[in-house]
């Protein structure tokens, strides 16, 4: 039987930390060049050598002291879960600023191993890392990697072993000068008169951290046998200290920790000066540029999706149809009745309908992965980071948004990242308003439907106006229920690196096989529901179809809508088809593709959606954009609404469910009154 070895892998963002996990585990994890990817730790495995590793990717901090939810997450599970070895991924381009989270799992007294990821880079740079000297130093193994090749991984997983079986305990000798260990020192020997205490928590660790007044090491002091005695030789230490530096004594203590940092890089450290100017800082000069800057990110997000639907359109034609082909055939061979009807109306024009955006789907997460692989989405937040404080948003808040644009899921819990609870909130509850990918199928059917020349404008003015409205909706809640200052936004910018081929395929088979899975597991079940409540109760008599869809346990339920849905534009099949989006944005299509091709009736089973739509008198091209914005702006589906509970609590997610459809149906209705008064 193999040996378990728990590994943690830890780390700044964006330090290559998630494609060591990926190299490792053979796991298909998000990877991406911007910082915040992992907002929660992933468990991935690897039988190696007789051992079996079970490694842990946490999110990505720059320190351990919890301000935000993600270092919440990863000082918790070292502190609680004790890792067998913590596997520390430092960006050797930036090896200080790095350093300083390491030197913090040291005073946890946890086994380290530290990676020296991105090699390659600093050696472009001229920047030259003795790791032999730099392990001696820090007392700590120290291996070269590069992550995108997998370079070093094995290396890493041999000396994780190494330092497994030493079983021995870290002796680290860290330093922080002699007046501070002196304070350190003192505020160390009053816990370590609770063995129980120090038995649960690293004592340097809440030492340190008590001396820079951290909340959560004052909380765990609570449980201290002797807390009184503790705190009041704590007091009178953080006294000395501030009196002595004249300083405020958590600064004291980071200034302590970099001028440790600093003496260990400068001995193992070399730099020769590189005198050409490096890609990242010709390429910045034209993308970051302050007047070109937001125009380019512009032009490059609508030449994102005018090649989306220029490339697109070829497979979704030949998907409709095989689909076409699939219901004449089924049509063909199954008699006349219940079951035709099921598998015809119900689940072939149902799934049909939804698979033929599966080319859509694959394209534009393709090149939304090249521009986050890239670091040009880095880039993006800081265009947007004035403009977004602007309307009281946090420039990180772009970061959950943009991730939005995929799935409002990740999205949400992306929003971990940001340290001030108020900006938090404000970010979860205007991140829906971005098109998530399951809204871009009902975009491409109506733009394809009505606006067949300009689909692709008219789908990006979906996106612009849902970040529109995302920005004046937080800019509305800085005023009024969530009054306060955002906090200065501050974030590195990666290099430009070229996307892997690897990588991308990586994004897009996790988004692909999501969609396709919600395709068999939601949509399908889903349509075969709606195909039963439109076509039952039978009709005694033989009566047409429309009559019959009418008259339906679907039609009862769409009148009883209409006056709601009546002043939007909305007969009851599109109410019938908007309500169903609640649980899932793809399920309008898909309910579409029941409703339409039930009544086009057997002599038009080979027509498409978009022609079924443009025939019916209830829609029009004002109806088809009114009908896209409202999935716009209503309610996200259950499993966002689910992990939305989980993040801000009920109380925010009834004030935000009420907010979403009031302002859905106030806007639908200005926009149809408005059409109809200048005759669209």
């Amino acid at each position: 039987m193999n040996r378990v070895i728990t590994i943690a892998l830890a780390g700044n963002p964006n330090t290559g930390k998630t494609t060591i996990f990926n190299s490792m585990t053979g796991s298909h994890q998000k990877v991406g060049n911007y910082a915040g990817v992992t907002v929660e730790k992933r468990e991935g495995r690897r039988k190696y050598k007789g051992y079996d590793f079970h490694i842990h990717d946490l999110p990505g901090v720059y320190s351990l002291t919890a301000y935000s939810m993600d270092e919440v997450v990863a000082r918790d599970f070292i502190i609680n879960e004790k890792p067998d070895v913590v596997i520390d991924v430092l960006d050797s381009t930036n090896i200080e600023r790095n350093l300083y989270l390491c030197l913090q799992f040291q005073e946890l007294n946890v086994p380290i191993v530290a990676a020296l990821n991105l090699n390659d880079e600093a050696v472009s740079r001229g920047i030259q890392i003795d790791e032999k000297r730099l392990s001696e130093i820090l007392r700590m193994p120290v291996i070269k990697t590069i992550g995108k090749n997998g370079a070093g991984v094995e290396a890493l997983l041999d000396k994780a072993v190494e330092v497994f079986e030493r079983k021995e305990k870290p002796d680290y000798e860290v330093s922080y000068g002699h007046e501070l260990e002196g304070d350190i020192q003192v505020v160390i020997a009053s816990l370590e008169k609770d063995g129980a205490f120090c038995a649960r928590y690293p004592v340097r660790w809440c030492a340190v951290k008590l001396i820079e007044k951290d909340a959560r090491a004052e909380e765990l002091l609570e449980s201290h046998a002797f807390a009184d005695g503790v705190k009041a030789a704590l007091k009178e230490r953080v006294r000395r200290i501030e009196e002595h530096f004249g300083r405020d004594a958590s600064t004291v203590v980071s200034e302590q920790r970099y001028g440790y940092i600093h003496g260990a890089t400068a001995e193992a450290v070399t730099r020769r000066p590189v005198d050409k100017q490096t890609v990242t800082e010709k390429i910045d000069r034209v993308l970051m540029d302050r007047v070109l800057g937001f125009p380019l990110f512009l032009l490059i997000l609508w030449l994102v999706f005018q090649t989306t639907f220029t490339l697109g359109a070829y497979p979704m034609g030949w998907i409709e149809m095989f689909f076409g082909g699939l219901s004449s055939v089924a049509t063909a061979f199954i008699p006349e009745g219940i079951l035709r009807s099921l598998v015809v109306d119900g689940v072939i024009a149902g799934v049909g309908g939804v698979s033929s955006f599966i080319p859509l789907i694959v394209l534009l997460f393709m090149f939304i992965s090249i521009l986050e692989d890239s670091g040009y989405m880095s880039r993006a937040a800081f265009i947007m980071d004035k403009f977004l404080h602007i309307f009281g948003l946090h420039g990180q808040s772009f970061l959950p948004m943009i991730v939005g644009v995929g799935c409002s899921v990740p999205a949400v819990m992306a929003a971990r990242t940001l340290k001030n609870a108020r900006d938090r909130i404000i970010t979860v509850m205007v991140t829906p308003f971005m098109s998530c990918g399951a809204k871009l199928p009902v975009y491409v059917l109506l733009a394809g439907a009505f606006f067949p020349r300009y689909a692709g404008t008219v789908v990006l003015s979906m996106y612009v106006v849902g970040t529109l409205l995302a920005l004046f909706s937080s800019l509305l809640f800085r005023k009024t229920v969530l009054r306060g200052e955002s906090t200065p936004f501050v974030m590195e910018l990666p290099p430009y690196r070229l996307p892997t081929v690897k990588g991308i395929l990586w994004h897009v088979r996790e988004k692909t096989f999501g969609y396709l899975k919600k395709a068999g597991l939601v949509l399908l079940p889903a349509s075969m529901l709606i195909w039963a409540v439109t076509s039952f109760p039978k009709p005694a008599l033989d009566v047409p179809k429309d009559v019959q869809m009418a008259q339906s346990y679907a039609g009862k339920i769409g009148k009883e809508m209409a006056p709601v849905l009546a002043p939007i534009g909305f007969d009851w099949k599109i109410g019938i088809a908007a309500i169903t989006g609640f649980a899932a944005k793809e399920m309008v299509v898909s309910t579409m593709g029941v409703l339409y091709r039930v009544e086009a009736g057997p002599d038009r089973k080979s027509d498409s959606l978009r022609e079924a739509l443009r025939r019916d008198p209830a829609f029009s091209p004002l109806v088809a954009y009114v009908l896209m914005l409202f999935m716009l702006i209503v309610v996200p589906c259950f499993a966002s609404l689910s992990v939305i509970y989980a993040e801000i609590g009920w109380r925010w997610l009834l004030f935000a469910v009420t907010y979403w459809t009031a302002l859905a149906w106030l806007l639908c209705f200005i926009v149809f009154q408005t059409g109809r008064l200048l005759g669209f």
